[in-house]
């Protein structure tokens, strides 16, 4: 699935810095991200991460001050630790608890079908 700065800002009622349109579809870590994922920034001595990063959204707290300029969007929460935990729980949730029937699909017409499949 793929989350544009906007989206994930609205769901956990973060104040973006950057590009709101930037979208992500993976999860990283700070050290390690790349074009495409989102990380976050909650312990400090991880910070020398942030400037050279290549995750195209990381999550920090409302107080962070960077030192330098900053390559990535910014999304400002209460808890970047709590608000990255609550993102994976909603990821979770919209990746497992699907209904409906998948395109194509091969059914028996004769086969018997229960309820919210």
């Amino acid at each position: 699935m793929e989350f544009s700065a906007r989206q994930i800002a609205e769901l956990l009622h973060g104040h973006i810095e950057g590009d709101s349109e930037i979208k992500v579809s993976r999860i990283s870590k700070i050290e390690e991200g790349e074009a495409g994922c989102l990380s976050f920034l909650a312990n400090p001595l991880y910070e020398k991460y942030i400037y050279t990063t290549g995750s195209n959204i990381v999550l920090v707290n409302k107080d962070f001050i960077p030192e330098k300029p900053v390559n990535c969007t910014l999304i400002r929460v209460d808890n970047a630790y709590e608000a990255f935990a609550s993102l994976l729980e909603i990821y979770h949730k919209l990746k497992y608890e699907r209904k409906g029937v998948e395109e194509p699909v091969f059914i028996d017409k004769e086969a018997s079908i229960g309820k919210d499949i």
